[in-house]
C-alpha cells in the first residue's frame, strides 16, 4: 500500500523517521509532499494513494475525486473540521484523526498566553499571580485534563462544564463540576475554552455568557475561532475595559482589536496549539500505526465519519 504523508506545514524530521519506521515494519511504501505550495500538487500526488496522513491540510471533495485508490485519511491532530466528512463517506474513505496525541502542547499553550498577558508582557510593569484565582474549563476532555493538571499545580481553583463527562471523572482530576455553563462563567475570572467545531459550538460562546465573567475576567480559547460569537466578543471589549481575550488564532475582527484595544489581547501568529517537537511526532506515529492498523486488522476505532 502506498501511504502518502501530505502536509504544507511539514512534520519535523524526527516525526518522519518514526512515521517511516512504522510504514516500512508493516510492509507498506511511504511517499513524502511535504511544504507544498499549490492544491494541483496535491491532486497529483494522491492519485494512486492508498492512505494519506494530513495535518491541517484541507481534504476537500476535490482531493476525493482526485484520490481513486484511497482508503484511508488520517488527521494527524484532533480537530478535524478541514476533512469533508460527507464526502469521505460518500467516497468509501474512513476517516480518522488522533485524539489526545497533542493534548499537552495545548495545555501548556493556555498557561503561556495567560502568565505573558498577566505579567503584562514582562514589560517591567506590575502585573497578578495565578495562584488562588478561579479557572473554568469549557469541555473536559483530553485537553481539559491536561489543563486541569498543571492549573493545580499553580494553586489555581479549578471547575469544569462538560455534559459527556461525569463528576466522579471531573473530581479524580482535580476540577469541581459545575451543573451548567452559566454557573461556570458567572464563577470563573479565566475561562479555558476547550470545545470541538461543530454546527452545534459554532458561535456557541456568546456574550450573555462571557458578561457575567467576574472583574479581571480573561477568556481564553486554543479551540477554533468559530467557537466564538465575535459580534458578542467586542460588545464586551466595549463594555468592560477590564476584559481580556487570549487566543491561539486571530479572529475574523482582528483589526478592530488592533485599533481599539491594543494590550487587552494576545493572538498568536499562527495556530500554535500542537507546536511542538512532542505533539508533532505523537501525532504522527499515531497516525501512522492507525493506518498500519487498520490494513491490518480493519480497526476502526478512531473513525470520525459514518
Amino acid at each position: 500500500m502506498k501511504i502518502l504523508v501530505a502536509t504544507e506545514k511539514a512534520f519535523a524530521p524526527a516525526a518522519i523517521k518514526l512515521i517511516r519506521e512504522v510504514i516500512d515494519a508493516a510492509g507498506h511504501q511511504l511517499t513524502l509532499l511535504e511544504n507544498y505550495e499549490d492544491v494541483s500538487e496535491l491532486l497529483a500526488a494522491v492519485a494512486d494513494a492508498d492512505a494519506m496522513i494530513v495535518r491541517s491540510d484541507m481534504v476537500t471533495l476535490q482531493v476525493l475525486d482526485a484520490a481513486k485508490k484511497l482508503k484511508i485519511v488520517v488527521r494527524a491532530g484532533a480537530g478535524y473540521d478541514n476533512l469533508d466528512l460527507p464526502a469521505c463517506t460518500a467516497h468509501n474513505v474512513v476517516a480518522m484523526n488522533t485524539p489526545g496525541q497533542n493534548s499537552n502542547a495545548v495545555a501548556e499553550l493556555v498557561f503561556e498566553l495567560m502568565l505573558y498577558q498577566i505579567r503584562s508582557g514582562f514589560s517591567g510593569k506590575t502585573g497578578t499571580e495565578l495562584r488562588g484565582k478561579t479557572i473554568g474549563l469549557h469541555g473536559f476532555g483530553n485537553v481539559g485534563k491536561y489543563v486541569a493538571d498543571i492549573a493545580k499545580g499553580f494553586g489555581m481553583d479549578i471547575y469544569a462544564y462538560d455534559p459527556f463527562v461525569s463528576e466522579r471523572v471531573m473530581k479524580n482530576n482535580s476540577a469541581k463540576q459545575s451543573i451548567n455553563l452559566a454557573e461556570l462563567y458567572n464563577k470563573c475570572q479565566y475561562i479555558s475554552i476547550h470545545l470541538p467545531f461543530n454546527e452545534i459550538t459554532r458561535k456557541s460562546v456568546r456574550y450573555d455568557l462571557i458578561k457575567t465573567m467576574p472583574h479581571n475576567g480573561v477568556l481564553v480559547n486554543t479551540a477554533r475561532k468559530e467557537v466564538i460569537d465575535e459580534n458578542g466578543l467586542l460588545k464586551i471589549f466595549e463594555e468592560r475595559p477590564d476584559f481580556s481575550y487570549l487566543a491561539d488564532v486571530e479572529p475574523d475582527c482582528m483589526a478592530e482589536f488592533e485599533e481599539k484595544y491594543k494590550g487587552r489581547f494576545i493572538f498568536t501568529a499562527k495556530k500554535m496549539g500542537a507546536q511542538t517537537e512532542e505533539a508533532n511526532i505523537n501525532a504522527g506515529v499515531a497516525a501512522a500505526r492507525q493506518i498500519a492498523d487498520y490494513f491490518k486488522t480493519g480497526n476502526e476505532k478512531f473513525r470520525i465519519n459514518k
